[in-house]
């Protein structure tokens, strides 16, 4: 195993560069018509997503030849020489769907793992021009100030994110949990990108965001938001998250343990769709 270690504060300030030249792009693209293509029935992709990914890729690539770097749109566009501890999970534009809309809520998501594990993560949201970021023991940050989960302890009084994916939506087990966590705090939202749902659990606008079937490229950036902002990210037994893993529950940890045990009880309960969590 190549045991090369880098200097994270500088892989950040990389992340942070190439996501905000990603972002003007993304905002360019935006004033114009849409050039959409179909990776399945409803899974859109635009013109945006691969120019997006294209400049982020060339950065990492021009800045650390020897990482991995797995893209949403092209795929792995480095392969190592060796075997190299560090992977780039880039998603160029998450909230497809939304920015082919002209609903203007979407990020560039730049995560970086050391074996597997979160060390670094950057997500952008352009319209808003909010740059979230975060390394490993340096805390989380929202535009440069230091950002912190809420202090919410009871889902009754939290409000909640979730998502739905975009293919075989008949099959998936969330109607029931979105049921019945709507039933049971303030309310679920429902905003179509991922990687902000974690960030507004990391500054504290949601108190927990769950969804089941991301991809690693969806959350590696946004779960290392949430642990340096004081929360927890895991299945919903209480398990570590690992990018790509089924299920994903993060909140500000103070509800968490209740969130837990609301979903043992709807994992009991029958399917509104007929799946099983």
């Amino acid at each position: 195993m190549n045991q090369e270690t880098i200097d994270l504060d500088r892989a950040l300030a990389v992340a942070l560069e190439a996501a905000r030249e990603a972002g003007a792009i993304l905002l360019e693209e935006s004033k114009g018509p849409q050039k959409i293509s179909y990776k399945g029935d409803v899974d859109l992709v635009t013109q945006a997503d691969v120019r997006s990914e294209r400049l982020i890729t060339a950065r990492l690539r021009a800045a650390f030849p020897d990482h991995r770097i797995v893209g949403e749109e092209l795929g792995e566009t480095v392969e190592a020489e060796g075997a190299s501890r560090y992977r780039w999970l880039v998603d160029p534009l998450d909230g497809t769907t939304n920015f082919a809309h002209g609903f203007p809520v979407f990020a560039v998501s730049i995560g970086l793992l050391e074996e597997d594990e979160p060390v670094v993560g950057v997500v952008y949201h352009p319209s808003a021009d909010e740059m979230f970021s975060a390394r490993r023991g340096g805390g989380a940050r929202l535009n440069g100030e230091p950002i912190h989960v809420s202090q919410v302890d009871r889902l009754a009084a939290g409000l909640l994110g979730t998502g739905f994916p975009t293919h075989k939506r008949s099959e998936t087990p969330n109607m029931r949990y979105y049921w019945e966590y709507t039933l049971r705090s303030h309310g679920v939202r429902r905003a179509g990108a991922a990687a902000l749902d974690l960030c507004s659990v990391a500054c504290g606008r949601f108190e927990a965001f769950w969804e089941f079937g991301l991809k690693p490229w969806d959350t590696a950036a946004g779960i290392l938001l949430v642990r340096e902002a004081g929360g927890l990210v895991t299945d919903f037994d209480g398990h570590p998250y690992h990018p790509g893993d089924r299920i994903l529950l993060a909140s500000n940890a103070l509800i968490h343990e209740e969130m837990c045990g609301v979903a043992r009880e709807i994992a009991t309960m029958p399917s509104l769709t007929g799946a099983r969590s």
